[in-house]
């Protein structure tokens, strides 16, 4: 090539890099666990998680080109779960939303370090998940349940709706903290409302049927469903329970009452997902969990279901039904 040919190739080169585009790099990928302590065919579950991803995407994130969901589930067994947590932390996510009280205590056993969204969690600081609710100071936050006083009331509503009622056995699950704490609360409000309590463990189906049938033998008796991953996953087992011995029950979430309960009295539990998912997009944008307020739930609903209290023989009082969010019919 000739000296005058070379130097005006370089000086084209020289003209034309100012102008060349860097290459695009990848947009990086965030990951996101989830735990929760269902069963993976759990329908409830999977409309919950939707609802968790859908409200991701309207945030901005898009699962494949900037976050990726790994989902573990529970079965409502604690084996289950604390291996589940331990697989998810091995992961190294970027946060981990965590649902229910027995998954969030595991996943806090399992990782201090790791940002944790919960939901789901009955009275967080009483479980000993969070120092206060204003300020977690730890790797955890998110949203409650309720508070344990709540639990008081699902023994008045089973008075009110069947005042008969003078005996009634609590399904709780006494392994964790939540369900020990529920029991006590109800347990406390007992005698003011002249009725007898009696707690039945929900961590196996055979014990269930064994109890209730057994606490069935004896008239004027109600059942309480109250909060954990156990009573979700056994949930068609208790309602039939209640129906095979005519046992009207309060339960905490309204899947009880849609599968054919008779009244349920507690947060929606597909809005605490969404919101959940807002705590998460601002964790992946830089927030510390210890510095985001635990969140209440923004209102309670109450679930009536008319026909299985026709197939009970009871009728609801008018103050009851005024009060309901929605009538199953």
């Amino acid at each position: 090539m000739r000296r005058r040919e070379f130097i005006t190739l370089l000086g084209s080169a020289a003209v034309m890099w100012p102008f060349a585009a860097p290459a695009q790099q990848p947009e990086r990928i965030r990951l996101v666990g989830v735990l929760q302590g269902l069963a993976a065919d759990d329908p409830a579950g999977r409309a919950r998680a939707a609802a968790f991803t859908k409200e991701l995407q309207e945030l901005g994130w898009t699962v494949g080109r900037n976050v990726r969901l790994e989902h573990r589930w529970g079965e409502g067994n604690a084996d289950v779960v604390r291996r589940q947590a331990a697989e998810l932390v091995a992961f190294a996510p970027d946060v981990i939303l965590a649902t229910g009280g027995q998954a969030t205590e595991l996943m806090l056993q399992t990782t201090r370090t790791i940002p944790i969204v919960f939901a789901v969690v009955p009275d967080p600081v009483g479980s000993g998940l969070v120092s206060r609710l204003s300020r977690p100071g730890g790797n955890a936050t998110g949203f409650m349940q309720f508070e344990y006083s709540l639990s008081g009331k699902w023994l008045e509503l089973l008075k009110q709706i069947a005042p008969g009622v003078t005996r009634a056995a609590v399904l709780r699950d006494p392994t964790v903290t939540a369900g020990i704490g529920q029991f006590a609360v109800i347990q406390s409000v007992a005698p003011s409302v002249g009725v007898e309590v009696s707690p039945i463990d929900t961590n196996k189906a055979t014990e269930i049927e064994r109890a209730v049938s057994e606490f069935a033998r004896e008239p004027n008796g109600g059942l309480i469903a109250t909060a954990s991953a156990s009573g979700i996953t056994q949930r068609e087992l208790i309602v039939s329970l209640a129906a095979r011995y005519k046992l009207p029950a309060v339960y905490f979430n309204r899947d009880n009452v849609s599968s054919g309960g008779l009244i349920s009295y507690g947060a929606d539990f597909t809005e605490m997902y969404r919101r959940a998912a807002s705590y998460v997009d601002r964790i992946l944008k830089g927030e510390k969990p210890a510095d985001m307020p635990v969140q209440a739930p923004t209102k309670y609903e109450m679930v009536i279901n008319l026909k299985t209290a026709k197939a009970l023989g009871l009728t609801v009082p008018p103050t009851v039904l005024a009060r309901a969010d929605e009538v199953i019919e």
